[in-house]
């Protein structure tokens, strides 16, 4: 582990929350009420849930915000932290809840969704501008993929995206290449 469990299960939602997005097939995975609350079940999300409309235009007003940091230098990366910070009224304290030990929440426990999501992202991109790792936000390496990625190996050498299955996609094509030029000879 390179940084707290909190920043690197932060930054994996992020980057799970702008892929919504960008799927290869076109279809939008934060489309709908429902699909709000899986993405908030998933990154095991508190405070209240609103379940409607409203909270699911902001959650995908955050995403948008959300994934410019994927296109911005260190130093702009920065200056969207603060302001992303300043907007969900970032309040930070330790807590510790369910199975999770000692932890950042961003926000007051009835922040929104949304507010909820900026901050928390907020501060675990904080953490990569403070080390000096913004380098590790990336774009997947596949030719026709836009999605998003955090990469947080140790040797730096994560290149694909999760949403669209890049990696496994790329293996196939380098397998059937060699198959290809043995068959010739």
């Amino acid at each position: 582990m390179l940084f707290a469990h909190d920043t690197e299960a932060n930054l994996r939602a992020a980057a799970d929350l702008v892929n919504t997005a960008r799927r290869r097939d076109g279809t939008d995975a934060l489309a709908s009420v429902a699909d709000v609350a899986a993405y908030r079940a998933r990154w095991l999300y508190t405070g209240p849930h609103g379940g409607d409309a409203a909270e699911l235009a902001a959650v995908r007003a955050a995403r948008d915000r959300v994934g410019a940091l994927w296109g911005a230098d260190r130093d702009a990366a920065a200056d969207a932290v603060n302001a992303m910070l300043r907007d969900a009224r970032a309040v930070p304290s330790l807590v510790r809840h369910d199975h999770m030990d000692w932890h950042l929440h961003a926000t007051a426990d009835d922040a929104p969704l949304a507010s909820v999501v900026l901050a928390e992202t907020a501060l675990a991109a904080a953490d990569l501008v403070r080390s000096d790792e913004w380098d590790r936000m990336g774009t997947c390496a596949a030719d026709d993929c836009t999605a998003v990625l955090v990469d947080l190996s140790r040797n730096r050498s994560r290149r694909f995206c999760d949403v669209n299955g890049c990696g496994n996609r790329a293996h196939v094509a380098a397998y059937r290449a060699r198959r290809a030029v043995t068959s010739d000879t």
